[in-house]
């Protein structure tokens, strides 16, 4: 679970931590092990500073942002084998994913698992691991630690075809789309 810091301004109006604590909206889900998310953060289409400490992130109905708003997501993405061991139960896990990432659960392709269009631009940052961006007709990029992608409203998905957990960041980011 990924650590949450959150500055703001002091009694004396200084600039200080005012929350530091795991992010409010975190899983781990039992259907899918390994993979776990949290919404670390988000803001509305024109958020205002300093922080007025009220949490915006527990309230949000949607894992994906409407226009000029923004998520932050947190990710880890287990090896591609757990889908396809004897266990698995792929009902149970979309029923779990529409329970813990309302909004963005809904948009996943049934017949093309893990595909999925948001729109967004995203950038995500792969922190660890290797990981796979698949976009339409068989197009896929390797990820490495470092890696940055910044994802236009395109059809995609992520593969994780190593032996070990990818850690990922994702900042979403609200668009209109016009095709």
């Amino acid at each position: 679970m990924p650590r949450r810091i959150v500055t703001g301004l002091n009694e004396h109006g200084q600039a200080a931590v005012v929350q530091d604590g795991p992010a409010p909206r975190h899983y781990d889900l039992k259907h899918t092990p390994g993979f776990s998310g949290a919404l670390v953060w988000s803001t509305p289409a024109e958020p205002v500073v300093p922080f007025d400490g009220t949490d915006p992130t527990p309230e949000v109905a949607s894992y994906v942002p409407a226009p000029g708003e923004t998520r932050l997501i947190h990710l880890v993405i287990p090896p591609d084998t757990v889908y396809m061991s004897e266990d698995f139960d792929p009902a149970a896990a979309v029923a779990e994913r529409l329970e813990t990432s309302p909004g963005l659960a809904e948009l996943f392709e049934p017949d093309a698992p893990g595909m999925h269009t948001t729109d967004t631009v995203d950038y995500g940052v792969l922190l660890q691991g290797e990981i796979v961006l698949e976009l339409d007709a068989g197009n896929e990029t390797t990820l490495a630690p470092g890696d940055i992608v910044v994802q236009n409203g395109t059809r995609h998905a992520w593969r994780n075809r190593s032996d070990a957990p990818a850690v990922a960041l994702f900042v979403l980011i609200g668009a209109r789309r016009t095709s």
